[in-house]
């Protein structure tokens, strides 16, 4: 697992170069079908489009990547959605850029900077979430200590999925992998070993539109 960039809501961007509408719409996709499939679902929807050119990038460590011109000049349009995506960071996403010629040629230079600035565009107005690599953590306390590990966790990277109260608490938290065991450490000693802790697998978690997440 790595720290990378994903969708987290889709999005959409349109800019008009010359009278050419370049309308841009992101979404996330974690197959190569899944990526194939929004892209025959956009070109349905814009039937009527002079073109329909797009990216993806899809796998978090090992990405396959493939890009279209359809029918632009080569290079011009599929590739330079490629290289936003690329610097981007954001990983299993797919990007079609629709274009409705406007009855200008914009030449290979302005459709390299149109197709750029509409995919830009397009991430712009796209929810995107940091995806953490992290550990998904059980802990069972008494209800004495329970405000020291709920102070520990703020002041942690972590996310506090949910909290049961029985005769126990019982909290359900992710924290970064790379910090799991300094997190450990610390509420086994400021609950002098009383707080019981089980690793319950990988997790990704982050934060996206002001809200704490975590990913299975």
């Amino acid at each position: 697992m790595i720290r990378h960039k994903a969708v987290y809501a889709p999005g959409s961007g349109e800019i008009v170069e010359k009278k050419s509408r370049f309308i841009a719409h992101v979404q996330s996709a974690e197959t190569v079908e899944e990526a194939q499939g929004f892209i025959e679902e956009i070109k349905k929807r814009y039937w009527d489009a002079r073109h329909n050119c797009y990216a993806f990038s899809v796998g978090t460590e090992n990405p396959v990547t493939r890009f279209s011109d359809d029918g632009e000049p080569g290079g011009t349009a599929g590739k330079p959605i490629l290289e936003v995506i690329l610097g981007s960071g954001i990983r299993n996403v797919v990007i079609v850029v629709t274009r409705y010629f406007g009855g200008t040629l914009l030449g290979t230079g302005g459709l390299v900077r149109a197709y750029t600035e509409a995919s830009r565009e397009g991430i712009r107005n796209t929810v995107v979430v940091d995806k953490i690599p992290g550990i998904r953590l059980l802990l069972s306390s008494d209800y004495t200590d329970l405000g020291k590990i709920q102070y520990i966790l703020a002041q942690q990277e972590t996310v506090t999925e949910e909290i049961i109260y029985t005769d126990r608490v019982m909290i359900r938290a992710a924290v970064a992998s790379e910090a799991k065991d300094g997190l450990v450490r610390k509420l086994i000693e400021a609950t002098s070993d009383r707080v019981k802790i089980t690793e319950d697998g990988e997790v990704y978690f982050g934060e996206a539109a002001g809200e704490k997440l975590v990913f299975d």
